[in-house]
């Protein structure tokens, strides 16, 4: 069954018709919370809050390894990573909906892979498209079939948090080739590839990044909670769409 990791913005997912909740133990700590089981559209999926069930968990402070495990656990087939982020480049004001394609990791300290410790075997993974091409397509396709415009590629900046960024880190992320900047993009997306769950991302841009556009000035809170309740409607009818049509593929992991 497919997986979504909801992130600000979205804490649950109302569309999902839930059958039982669980708490899973795991052998990196607790996840974020319990996980939610249910159908939509006459189809299973789970939930996981990334932040927690009251938004307590910062983006440093996720558990993420944990996370993965859990929904590796039961069998996800596919995992959609929702998360807000800044928009950097002019196109990208609030509201947009993008599904990046690739990633550059600014982060520092979080525990980013399940190949460590006593004993275990140096093991790297090909991290050259960090978003699954075919899952990345379906969400395409639902939104299209919708009549929902997302903006198809750009490249997610992922910093430390949890303060948002100086107006010349913006500028420093733009050099570097960024389009969008947030949060909690990895290790989220590296741990899924470790253990072979294609993974894809739906970002909501809830305003422009530090020095842009409306935040020439600084980042204007209260216009954020509006953007997201609107755009995040928009993502629930996709990934409704896409779990509706999801097929019966299995996911190919490591047994960790």
């Amino acid at each position: 069954m497919l997986a979504i990791i909801g992130g600000s913005g979205l804490t649950t997912l109302s569309n999902l018709d839930v059958s039982h909740r669980e708490v899973v133990r795991t052998p990196y700590g607790e996840p974020s919370g319990s996980l939610v089981f249910g159908e939509i559209c006459g189809k299973p999926a789970m939930f996981l809050p990334r932040h927690g069930y009251g938004h307590t968990i910062a983006p440093h402070m996720v558990n993420y390894r944990a996370n993965l495990w859990a929904l590796h656990h039961h069998k996800a087939t596919g995992i959609i990573s929702v998360a807000s982020v800044g928009g950097i480049r002019d196109d990208l004001g609030p509201g947009e909906i993008v599904l990046p394609n690739q990633i550059i990791d600014y982060t520092w300290g979080r525990k980013s892979t399940f190949f460590e410790g006593v004993g275990t075997t140096v093991t790297h993974v090909d991290f050259t498209e960090p978003y699954d091409r075919e899952l990345c397509k379906r969400i395409e396709e639902a939104a299209e079939s919708l009549g929902i415009s997302v903006k198809v590629g750009g490249v997610y900046a992922a910093t430390q948090g949890p303060r948002l960024e100086t107006a010349a880190e913006i500028n420093r992320l733009e050099r570097d080739g960024a389009d969008l900047v947030g949060m909690t993009g990895m290790p989220e997306a590296v741990l899924a590839r470790e253990l072979g769950i294609p993974y894809a991302a739906i970002n909501v841009v809830a305003n422009h990044a530090a020095g842009r556009g409306s935040s020439a000035n600084g980042i204007h809170f209260e216009s954020l909670e509006h953007v997201l309740h609107e755009a995040m409607g928009r993502v629930r009818t996709i990934i409704e769409r896409v779990v509706g049509c999801q097929d019966n593929c299995q996911p190919m992991g490591l047994s960790v």
